[in-house]
């Protein structure tokens, strides 16, 4: 466990400096280290200052967000096909954030886009909260998020086709793909309170979800207060994907693929996939960030777009494993 949490560890660091280094602009290793620690206002230490390390530092803090959700969503609902965006987060922030651009409210100040971003996903996880009551199963919070994902879908689609020209329409096609273009440090402060939170919340699962494993019974039993448990899993996972969702748009699969790969490697224990899931979070989206500046530097291809064909994939291979074990 201590190695494998080390090699992760490693890969992210060499990541997030492949991440630095990588752009238009052709900077060397020793200056643009330099550039980015001494500071000042020269045209490399405002591109690194003020393009490259948000960009990396974004794609650190949602990744291992969306990996850390994804593992515990995972572990509360014990399905390896489940994923933070079964909880209609997701949609609900792509809701707020589409409504802010239909309406000219997102060009009213900078941060007007991911601030009502996150307002949908807080309004959504208020809804699915609601509906599912306190003392709802796990079954009820699936249920419930997937009615309120559907209805985020569908006012969402309800938007596109009374878009009053198609630049707005485009603009807000090209926003729910999800990308870490463009992003600065504003960004990165909007996000990082509500993700801090969301990482705590989700890190004090551990021991419940390894609780979990033996039935809920058996978890009441052993003393974990399950609706206190599910009330954590529901904020915590609100805060990141919520967050992350409102400085990058929507970017799916993460959250799905990364536990999937590393519960082999972890054993049985849900806890033990937290922190792993984690760092396997950040360095699959800074991978792929790293591939969309690589594959086609001189088109916008967007991260969510890398990331599902990434991620559908192996989905279906998900599915058909789990039919062959009901044979």
């Amino acid at each position: 466990m201590t190695r494998l949490l080390l090699g992760l560890g490693l890969l992210v660091a060499l990541l997030f400096a492949g991440s630095l280094l990588i752009g238009p602009a052709r900077i060397g290793l020793g200056e643009s280290l330099s550039a980015l620690l001494q500071g000042g206002e020269h045209p490399v230490a405002l591109v690194m200052r003020e393009v490259r390390l948000p960009r990396a530092l974004l794609a650190v803090m949602i990744g291992a967000s969306l990996g850390l959700a994804g593992a515990a969503m995972q572990g509360y609902l014990r399905n390896p096909l489940a994923e933070p965006g079964l909880i209609g987060v997701s949609g609900s922030a792509a809701l707020g954030a589409v409504l802010a651009i239909q309406t000219g409210f997102a060009a009213s100040f900078a941060l007007a886009l991911p601030m009502t971003a996150l307002l949908g996903a807080f309004g959504g996880v208020l809804l699915v909260m609601l509906l599912a009551g306190p003392r709802g199963t796990s079954l009820t919070l699936i249920l419930a998020g997937i009615a309120v994902s559907a209805l985020a879908a569908a006012l969402t689609s309800l938007v596109l086709n009374l878009s009053p020209n198609p630049f707005a329409a485009s603009e807000i096609v090209f926003w729910m793909m999800g990308s870490l273009a463009d992003r600065s440090m504003t960004h990165v402060w909007l996000a990082l309170p509500f993700m801090l939170v969301g990482v705590g919340l989700l890190l004090s699962l551990g021991r419940g979800l390894n609780a979990l494993t033996l039935g809920e019974d058996a978890a009441q039993a052993m003393g974990v207060g399950l609706r206190g448990l599910r009330l954590r899993l529901v904020i915590g996972t609100a805060c990141v994907v919520g967050a992350g969702t409102a400085v990058a748009g929507a970017i799916g699969f993460v959250g799905l693929v990364v536990p999937h790969v590393l519960r082999p490697l972890v054993g049985a224990q849900p806890s033990r996939l937290l922190w792993s899931s984690a760092l396997g979070g950040a360095a699959m989206l800074l991978a792929a960030d790293i591939a969309v500046r690589m594959i086609l530097p001189d088109r916008d291809l967007k991260l969510g777009v890398l990331t599902a064909l990434v991620g559908a994939p192996l989905f279906l291979h998900l599915i058909l494993k789990l039919r062959r074990e009901r044979i």
